[in-house]
C-alpha cells in the first residue's frame, strides 16, 4: 500500500477497500505515513466523503488505537453528550455535575476549540491547576467519587483521533461530515458510555449553516452510533448568536458556575435542561417531562455546585474559584461597546464573535498557539432586546489596549440594529429520531 495511491483513490472518488484504509491509518500511527499525507487524505474526504463501510472502518480504527473503557459493574447508567461546536457553548460544564447529582455517571472525554468555536478542555484549564490529562485509572476513580469526570484524549484513549483532530483544525476540513461523525462516536464508545445525546448545531456560528445539512450530520451520527452499540438521540439547535453571554474560557467558567447556582442566562439553562432530560429519559424509565421537572429542581437548588467543586478539587484544580469565580484569570483591559442607534438588537453574529474571541487569544489559529484563559467577550444584549443609542451592548476583555480596540471594531460590524423586533427562531428546532 502506497499512501499516495490511497490519497489519489479517495481524491478521485473511489471507495477504498477496508484493508486499504486500515493499512493507511495503521501506517500513520506507526510513523510510515506523514502528517502532510494524512492532511491531503482529509481534504479528499472533505470533497468526496466516505462510504458507510469506510466510515465504520475509520471509526473502529480510531477506537482500537487506544483502550476501551467499560462500566458494566451494576452501577448507575453512564451518559454523555456531544456538541458539534458552538460559540459560548459551556453546556458540558453545567450538564456533567447536574446529571451526576441526579444519580447518573458521566464519563466525559472532551475536545479543544476548533476554528472559531470553543473547547471544553480549554475552558476547564482556565481553572488554575485543573488537569484534563488524568491517567485512565484516576479518571475512573474521580468518576466513582463524583459521578462525573472530564478529560481529553490521552495516549490511552483514541490517540488517533487526537492527531486527526489537530490536523482538521488547521486544514479547513473540520466540517466534513464523516470526519465529524467518526471523531464524536469513537470517543464516546471508547469512554464506555451507554447513552449519548447529540447537540447538532446549525446557523452562522456553527460549522453547518444550513439546517438540512445539520440534519444529515445528525442522521449519520445516529446511524453510526447505533452500529457501534450506543443508544443515541439528537437535537438540532440554533447557533446564530452566542449561547449565553460569555465567550472566552474563564468567562465561560464563571457563567457555568452561575448556572449551577440556579442563575445564569435563560438560553444556557434551557438548552442544558433539554439535553439533560434527554439523557435521563434514555437511561432510566423516567419520561421527558418528569425528568425535566426534576432536573430543573436540582439546578434551581444549586446542588450541582458542590459536585463541580469536588470535580475541580479531585482533578487538581483550585476549588476556591467555585466559591469566588472572580479569582479566575482576569484580563487587564476591559472596554465596553455601545449601541450606535436606538432600536432592536438583531443579535451579535456568532461567527464574528467567535473569530473576535480567537483574535483576542481565547482560541487557536495554529496547533502550536497557546490559549489565553482570561480574554474574551461578554454579550450584554440578545437578539430581540430593545436598546438605546449609547447603551453598553458588549464588554471586551483583552490583553492589550490595541487588541481591545480591534475587537471593538469587529464586534461593531457583528451587531445589527433593527427598527422592529427580529423574528425569533426556537433554540431547539428538531429532535431526532423524533417523538413517537
Amino acid at each position: 500500500m502506497l499512501p499516495a495511491e490511497v490519497i489519489a483513490a479517495k481524491r478521485d472518488g473511489r471507495d477504498l477497500e477496508p484493508g486499504e484504509l486500515s493499512a493507511f491509518l495503521t501506517g500513520y500511527q506507526h510513523g510510515d505515513v506523514a502528517d502532510y499525507q494524512v492532511a491531503a487524505f482529509l481534504m479528499a474526504v472533505y470533497f468526496q466523503g466516505l462510504s458507510p463501510e469506510e466510515l465504520r472502518v475509520l471509526t473502529r480504527e480510531i477506537i482500537d488505537s487506544g483502550r476501551r473503557l467499560s462500566f458494566d459493574d451494576g452501577g448507575p447508567p453512564t451518559v454523555d453528550k456531544h456538541s458539534t461546536g458552538g460559540v459560548g457553548d459551556k453546556v458540558s460544564l453545567v450538564l456533567a455535575p447536574l446529571l451526576a447529582e441526579y444519580g447518573l455517571r458521566v464519563p466525559m472525554i472532551s475536545g479543544r476549540g476548533l476554528a472559531h468555536t470553543g473547547g471544553t478542555l480549554d475552558k476547564l484549564e482556565s481553572i488554575p491547576g485543573f488537569r484534563t490529562d488524568l491517567p485512565l485509572e484516576r479518571f475512573e476513580e474521580v468518576l466513582v467519587e463524583v459521578g462525573c469526570s472530564m478529560i481529553g484524549q490521552t495516549p490511552e484513549i483514541t490517540p488517533l483521533d487526537g492527531r486527526l483532530y489537530a490536523l482538521r483544525d488547521v486544514t479547513a476540513t473540520v466540517p466534513a461530515i464523516p470526519l465529524v461523525a467518526s471523531s464524536i462516536v469513537s470517543k464516546k464508545v471508547a469512554e464506555g458510555t451507554d447513552v449519548l445525546v447529540l447537540d447538532v448545531k446549525y446557523g452562522r456560528g456553527a460549522f453547518f449553516h444550513d439546517p438540512d445539512e445539520a440534519e444529515r450530520l445528525a442522521t449519520t451520527l445516529l446511524d453510526l452510533a447505533g452500529e457501534m452499540g450506543l443508544s443515541a438521540s439528537a437535537l438540532l439547535t440554533t447557533m446564530d448568536e452566542p449561547l449565553g453571554s460569555a465567550v472566552g474560557n474563564a468567562l465561560e467558567v464563571r457563567e457555568a458556575i452561575a448556572c449551577l447556582r440556579g442563575e445564569g442566562p435563560s438560553d444556557l439553562r434551557e438548552l442544558t435542561l433539554v439535553i439533560a432530560s434527554e439523557a435521563v429519559s434514555a437511561a432510566t424509565d423516567c419520561d421527558l417531562d418528569t425528568a425535566l421537572a426534576r432536573l430543573q429542581e436540582i439546578l434551581d437548588s444549586g446542588a450541582g455546585v458542590d459536585r463541580f467543586r469536588r470535580l475541580v478539587e479531585l482533578q487538581g484544580g483550585d476549588a476556591s474559584v467555585v466559591d469566588d469565580p472572580e479569582a479566575l484569570p482576569r484580563a487587564p483591559f476591559l472596554t465596553e461597546l455601545t449601541a450606535p442607534d436606538s432600536g432592536f438588537a438583531g443579535g451579535f453574529d456568532a461567527l464574528e464573535v467567535g473569530r473576535t474571541s480567537v483574535m483576542l487569544g481565547a482560541g487557536r489559529r495554529s496547533v502550536s498557539d497557546r490559549i489565553d484563559p482570561a480574554v474574551g467577550v461578554e454579550i450584554l444584549v440578545k437578539g430581540g432586546s430593545e436598546i438605546e443609542a449609547g447603551q453598553a451592548v458588549a464588554r471586551i476583555h483583552a490583553r492589550t489596549a490595541e487588541e481591545a480596540a480591534e475587537a471593538g471594531k469587529r464586534l461593531s460590524a457583528a451587531l445589527t440594529v433593527l427598527d422592529h423586533p427580529p423574528r425569533a427562531r426556537p433554540l431547539v428546532l428538531k429532535r431526532l429520531p423524533g417523538d413517537d
